[in-house]
């Protein structure tokens, strides 16, 4: 008797797309660092423990910003914003590299306390 009740009920409550945590990367056309990372980073990422636990997503520097609530503006490129319920808990501004990229990106991941979880 109550549990059609109960699923009827969890189908009104708001589902927030946003509440797994995503790496944003700011880009733009003509970015010799964006132009880095893809070439060293990009095909890498989606297969490492941090890609999983934030997928990365993109938006161009010059169109408008998604629905995020950043710390601040958002005005070089690339910037990864790591993004959890909508709101920016870290940030790399600059590409300084692969072998800087990755110890930057697990002390972001740190500092907003998203642990770094190895799964299959």
């Amino acid at each position: 008797m109550f549990r059609p009740l109960v699923a009827c009920l969890a189908l009104l409550l708001p589902i927030s797309a946003s509440a797994d945590p995503y790496l944003l990367m700011a880009e733009e056309k003509g970015c010799y660092w964006c132009a880095k990372w893809n070439e060293e980073i990009a095909h890498i990422y989606p297969k490492t423990v941090e890609g999983r636990t934030a997928p990365l997503r993109r938006y161009d520097l010059h169109s408008k910003p998604p629905d995020i609530e950043f710390e601040r503006g958002v005005h070089f490129t690339p910037t990864f914003i790591l993004v959890e319920d909508g709101r920016e808990v870290g940030r790399i501004e600059g590409y300084p590299g692969e072998d800087f990229f990755w110890g930057l990106l697990a002390m972001v991941f740190e500092r907003a306390g998203i642990e770094l979880e190895e799964t299959g």
